[in-house]
């Protein structure tokens, strides 16, 4: 299935492997060079996925993310970034990045991670509505409704949620979690995910059930169960 992809980065000799790699994955690159040409082209593109440089003139990856989610903009984003700074990965997430990059990357990995996100983010037919218990999860709308409500939810909320629905009745570790929605490996401090998790379970209140298994992370069912 082809997606019309938008490759993002100064660097021409970049652009030019990723817009390649993805032509070989059968989809439809399209390049930007700077963070303000990538808006231009969000702006008159009807655009599946944005992979996106964090280091760039003009306007920065953060930026473009920022604009693009603060004008409700869902597209899924995959940020790449040279730098090994912990807390770019972490602001990545927090501004609704759908997955992280590292340079240098393989472009075997890249076109994984791309058909990664696409189907997670629910861009393939059939794959965007999440339902446990009360609660339905539509990837592509970004939205969430609790027994018919619509219930908002931050960007982070929103990917712990859906990470949780797509593993409904599995339990996921608190270390697992931390990696898939943060970034941070198991040496990092878990109260960050049990924060979230008290958020997610106030504003579902009893329409579904994230429950702690002691010991090992969280698990989500569609019960009332403690």
């Amino acid at each position: 299935m082809s997606f019309v992809i938008l490759v993002v980065d100064d660097e021409p000799s970049v652009n030019d492997l990723v817009c390649d790699a993805m032509r070989l994955a059968g989809h439809e690159p399209v390049p930007a060079f700077d963070g303000l040409a990538a808006l231009a082209e969000l702006r008159g593109l009807d655009v599946d996925l944005v992979i996106l440089d964090v280091n760039m003139p003009r306007a920065d990856g953060f930026h473009v993310l920022t604009t693009m989610r603060a004008a409700d903009d869902h597209t899924p984003v995959i940020l790449l970034t040279a730098r090994q700074d912990r807390d770019d990965v972490r602001r990545g997430f927090e501004l609704g990045a759908d997955d992280f990059v590292r340079k240098p990357f393989g472009i075997e990995e890249l076109t994984l991670r791309v058909a990664a996100v696409l189907r997670r983010s629910g861009v393939e037919p059939g794959a965007s509505i999440l339902k446990v218990g009360q609660v339905e999860l539509d990837s592509r709308a970004h939205r969430v409704l609790c027994a018919g409500g619509e219930v908002e939810l931050s960007a982070t909320e929103f990917r712990l949620l859906q990470l949780l629905m797509e593993n409904a009745n599995d339990v996921m570790t608190k270390d697992l979690l931390l990696r898939r929605i943060w970034g941070l490996d198991g040496s990092a401090d878990t109260t960050v995910v049990e924060t979230y998790v008290s958020y997610l379970r106030r504003k579902l209140g009893s329409h579904a059930t994230i429950r702690t298994v002691r010991g090992v992370g969280y698990q989500i069912t569609g019960g009332d169960s403690p």
